[in-house]
């Protein structure tokens, strides 16, 4: 069974056809990019699965039930995190300080005047689980807002894991990294999947980190679905050669 369905979705804003006719699966567990040039619909399709706004037309299906109608906060429920392009942490809090945050709020006691000792201790627990899960904890007492960039995202992954995600929606998660920020980053990803099982969604530029660790590509090409299938198929194939790699069919 699929954990991810789309059917036939399409959106308009106008007359503007920003997505046609899209259908496509997402397996559980599995490692999925999604590629295109720029205007090709990515940034659209991510809003639409994660609830920002509803298809013109078709349906999508999270855990075999329709959520096209369903608000981002219920999603965010349901088991479906994104982060965004834009890196959105507490700048002037340290690393440790976000995630215990992060961690009250998916917890829900986050707005509770005083914590019993035993459950000070889990949340505890919790925020050191999720640091040791994304490498940073060397970095505890640092404020993030003084970290590199890198860093920064690393942590902003840390946050949305807080929520447990069923499917975690990665919108350019190298974006801006140098070479041994984007190689930490591009494991953490292929580890969070391989090791924790999270079925991940993602959109990048970067053809290597593409071809290196998706287990599947879906390439957009002005709103459709112009090719999917594995690193090879995609690789090989010459419609997405023309129209994606700079190469002549």
């Amino acid at each position: 069974m699929s954990l991810l369905q789309l059917q036939s979705v399409s959106r308009r804003f106008g007359a503007l056809k920003a997505l046609t006719d899209i259908s496509l699966e997402v397996r559980p567990g599995e490692l999925r990019a999604v590629i295109g040039p720029n205007g090709a619909g990515k940034t659209t399709l991510f809003n639409l699965i994660s609830g920002f706004f509803p298809p013109t037309e078709g349906r999508i299906l999270f855990d075999g039930k329709p959520i096209h109608t369903v608000n981002p906060q219920e999603l965010v429920k349901r088991g479906i995190i994104r982060t965004f392009q834009i890196t959105e942490i507490f700048r002037s809090l340290t690393v440790y300080e976000n995630l215990r945050i992060a961690v009250e709020i998916a917890q829900g006691v986050n707005l509770r005047p005083w914590m019993t000792r035993t459950l000070r201790k889990r949340i505890d627990s919790r925020v050191e689980e999720l640091m040791h899960l994304v490498k940073i904890s060397d970095k505890a007492g640092r404020v993030t807002g003084e970290l590199s960039h890198g860093d920064q995202r690393v942590v902003e992954v840390g946050i949305a894991l807080s929520r447990n995600p069923k499917l975690l929606l990665l919108d350019e998660p190298t974006a801006g990294m140098g070479d041994e920020e984007t190689h930490h980053m591009t494991a953490l990803i292929r580890d969070l999947n391989k090791s924790q099982g999270i079925t991940t969604l993602f959109v990048e530029h970067d053809m290597e980190i593409v071809f290196g660790i998706a287990d599947r590509i879906t390439v957009l090409d002005n709103g459709s679905l112009l090719a999917e299938g594995s690193a090879d198929d995609i690789a090989q194939n010459p419609r997405v050669q023309a129209a994606y790699l700079g190469q002549a069919v």
